[in-house]
């Protein structure tokens, strides 16, 4: 092959590249909402559907549900973990680091999946479980630093962080998601202001940890 034949491959296998990179990347997203709306076992047509490929581009980067499945808690995971990071580095205020946190989390619809997607996939796999201690301790280091700087009320632990987000970001049984970011950023304000110190009540129990959440 001449040198302005190879020239000339390279840009189109660039393009290539990327376009099957944006590909799986809109078909990733496309589950996540889907999953949310319909639990871990929407159809993978409708998945497809919303992504806006065919069905063989679908199979052609994910060789099942369950491969499919798994991508999505990864990236989930992996996001939430960065936008903890990422707060946690540019946010000069503790209690604002927490609060950008908590509703990039939303976005990303960590509190709707986790739950859901915890029972689809195998604990054991080392991808999932570095993905799970990177996302804990990236919250976790959120929730020390603005308790540290006495920001952040002294009685809740990571576990109630993630239990209101799940609770509060997850949709009604029987109804649909649309509409519901509306309702879920209020909701959330409601949850914040609640957490400041100086505490305005005493909680009744003890702080729910990881640890509980896995129990």
């Amino acid at each position: 092959m001449t040198t302005d034949a190879v020239a000339s491959v390279k840009p189109r296998t660039v393009r290539l590249r990327a376009d099957a990179t944006r590909n799986r990347e809109r078909i990733i997203a496309a589950a996540r909402e889907a999953i949310v709306e319909h639990g871990p076992d929407v159809a993978l047509d409708e998945v497809a559907r919303r992504a806006g490929v065919g069905n063989a581009t679908l199979y052609r980067h994910f060789t099942d549900r369950a491969d499919l499945v798994r991508q999505v808690a990864l990236s989930v995971m992996t996001r939430t973990a960065q936008r903890a990071e990422a707060a946690l580095a540019e946010e000069p205020d503790a209690f604002d680091a927490l609060h950008r946190f908590v509703f990039e989390a939303a976005e990303e619809r960590v509190g709707a999946l986790c739950p859901m997607l915890s029972e689809a996939f195998d604990r054991r796999d080392s991808e999932i479980a570095a993905g799970t201690r990177r996302m804990e301790a990236s919250v976790a280091a959120i929730v020390d630093r603005a308790q540290c700087t006495g920001r952040l009320r002294a009685d809740i632990a990571v576990g109630d962080l993630m239990i209101a987000l799940t609770q509060l970001t997850r949709p009604l049984p029987g109804t649909r998601c649309a509409g519901l970011d509306r309702f879920v950023h209020r909701h959330l304000q409601i949850f914040l202001d609640g957490l400041r110190a100086p505490a305005q009540s005493v909680l009744e129990g003890s702080a729910a940890t990881l640890e509980d959440l896995k129990a």
